[in-house]
């Protein structure tokens, strides 16, 4: 927790307004166990203000090395004919408590600084294009926000996820 203690007070600008106190008031126990998870899995969360309230984010530069290499969802990774990976991104994060970003929310973290400059990250897909077979992840090159799609079932040793956690 003096990572996360830290990482918080350095970076007051993505909570405008929120205290350290007031922070911790917001965590019950299934909360900090997620957390916890977050930081172990390096993904230097950090509580960002969103559009959709008060979340804890990801804000590694990068998608966490031991978060890559997955597939979007269970679905696609059961149906996967070659070389399965172990789990998917939406199987993770929702064992630990926590969600995919969508795009909004992406959007607005590549606001507060340049992350995924060099890896991708998938996002919540709607289930439009889910139906269809198909996933979104979305990077940033060129100082540009880019979202993209892809087949569920893909992975790739540079595309791993983002969760977030709303208080």
């Amino acid at each position: 927790m003096n990572e996360f203690k830290e990482r918080f007070l350095a970076n007051m600008d993505r909570h405008p307004g929120l205290t350290w106190d007031e922070f911790l008031g917001k965590l019950d126990s299934e909360k900090k166990a997620a957390l916890a998870w977050m930081e172990e899995s390096g993904g230097e969360p950090d509580v960002v203000a969103l559009d959709s309230g008060l979340a804890i984010v990801d804000c590694a530069k990068e998608e966490p090395a031991g978060r890559r290499s997955v597939c979007y969802d269970k679905e696609a990774r059961i149906k996967r004919k070659k070389f399965p990976p172990e789990t998917s991104a939406e199987e993770t994060a929702k064992e630990h408590g926590l969600s995919l970003l969508d795009e909004a929310d992406y959007r607005q973290l590549q606001e507060l600084g340049d992350f995924d400059l060099r890896t991708s990250c998938w996002i919540e897909t709607p289930a439009e294009i889910r139906e269809k077979g198909g996933a979104l992840f979305a990077e940033k090159r060129y100082g540009t926000v880019f979202v993209y799609h892809n087949g569920a079932d893909s992975y790739y040793k540079v595309r791993g996820f983002r969760a977030k956690l709303i208080l």
